[in-house]
């Protein structure tokens, strides 16, 4: 497998994060199990998401700890498996939620935290010199996911308070670990002699600021600073997508389900292409203009979502959501090659499994936005939870500087 080019390794990513990001698919998956469930309240159902974002950081924690020790493909063969038992286990749920917690929260939680450790730390070594580009491509199968996953499983599986959806997971526990299982053989990292092709075109490659080990990046307050502010936007776009089909049914009570799960997958096709376009970005100008971009875009967003709501209209949700899924699409490539910008690649698989539980927090806010929901019974809450934690998010931005030599040389 050493011998092939560098892209068919980035394909590879592609298809594990397109298969492993079919937990941000919860959204659809939420309206289909509510309405089997109506006695379930709204909080304790985007639970199960808080649930799934927090074992999916762990899962990633855990890769990038014993990356060193255990070889990228046996993680993502772990993840087939984590994934097949989960989602075995959340069909089996009837009146209690519990097995849908364990299922799904947990066992496939943990199987795509394996896979995204596994995809980030393996496939962005094949390209030192297109960092942000690379980060920005991969994610983008994690973003599409949830568009298409959602769309096949709101065909196969609508909101009319059947229990489909059991026999639906049980299919998908089968073809997403035969899909992760393939793919596991072309996990393999670039040998110390790799070097990327010369470009066409003469250009200065950016060196990382420094290249340190976790224990000392987690002593620098500025990593600190970048994790505060990966907590705040991850918040915006986690309370996006985990409330979205909510928002869309408040402000379209006759529009069909079937057309919200088509509007709410804008969030995530807007949030792969945004990926890419984001990466580039980072690549070409460098952190500051890329984070502004990604907070302006989520203010923007949350003043149309609040028209929208107003104003009952499902065109301006649709922008709105264009807008929201664009914004949450800065989150993830800004802190992966952010990581790498800053401390390095030697320890780069650790050092991003750091940065990647800020989502241990985050993932907080769409239970958050359910309790508020319930309280005042309109999702205007979760767009101005969604004002104040991008606000906050500005103002932690302003203290990140990048570290400079003589920081390196102190490390």
């Amino acid at each position: 497998m050493k011998n092939l080019n560098r892209w068919v390794y980035a394909i590879v990513g592609v298809i594990t994060l397109l298969v492993a990001g079919l937990i941000y698919a919860w959204t659809v998956f939420a309206k289909t199990v509510s309405a089997n469930h109506v006695d379930w309240s709204a909080a304790s159902v985007s639970l199960t998401f808080t649930l799934v974002m927090a074992f999916f950081c762990l899962g990633g924690l855990i890769a990038g700890i014993l990356s060193k020790k255990v070889k990228p493909r046996i993680y993502v063969l772990i993840s087939a498996v984590l994934f097949l038992v989960g989602f075995l286990i959340a069909s089996m749920t009837g009146e209690n939620i519990a097995p849908l917690y364990i299922g799904f929260g947990v066992f496939c939680g943990l199987g795509a935290g394996f896979s995204y450790n596994a995809v980030m730390g393996t496939i962005s070594a094949w390209f030192p010199d297109k960092q942000g580009l690379i980060s920005g491509i991969l994610l983008m199968g994690f973003g599409f996911s949830s568009f298409i996953v959602g769309k096949i499983f709101a065909f196969v599986a609508p909101a009319d308070g059947s229990g489909t959806w059991t026999g639906v997971f049980r299919v998908m526990a089968i073809v997403v670990c035969v899909i992760l299982a393939i793919c596991s053989f072309f996990f393999v990292r670039p040998g110390s002699d790799f070097k990327p092709p010369a470009p066409k075109k003469e250009k200065a490659v950016r060196e990382p600021a420094c290249d340190i080990n976790t224990g000392q990046m987690v002593r620098r307050p500025v990593f600190w600073l970048i994790y505060i502010w990966a907590i705040m936007v991850s918040a915006a776009g986690l309370a996006l997508v985990g409330q979205a089909s909510g928002i869309a049914t408040q402000v379209g009570p006759q529009v069909e389900s079937g057309t919200i799960a088509t509007v709410v997958g804008l969030i995530s096709i807007m949030n792969g292409i945004g990926r890419v376009i984001y990466g580039a970005i980072y690549d070409k100008k460098g952190y500051k203009p890329t984070m502004i971009l990604c907070k302006v875009s989520f203010i923007i967003c949350a003043l149309i979502l609040i028209a929208a709501i107003q104003s009952q209209s499902f065109g301006v949700l649709v922008l709105g959501f264009v807008v929201g899924g664009f914004a949450y699409g800065g989150v993830t490539p800004v802190q992966s090659a952010i990581i790498s910008d800053f401390f390095g690649r030697t320890y780069y698989a650790t050092n991003f499994s750091i940065i990647v539980t800020n989502l241990l927090i985050g993932s907080f806010a769409s239970t958050i936005a359910g309790k508020l929901y319930d309280m005042s019974q309109s999702y205007m809450s979760t767009v101005f939870m969604m004002i104040i934690v991008t606000v906050i998010g500005f103002v932690i931005f302003l203290g990140i500087r990048r570290p400079k030599d003589s920081d390196t040389r102190a490390a």
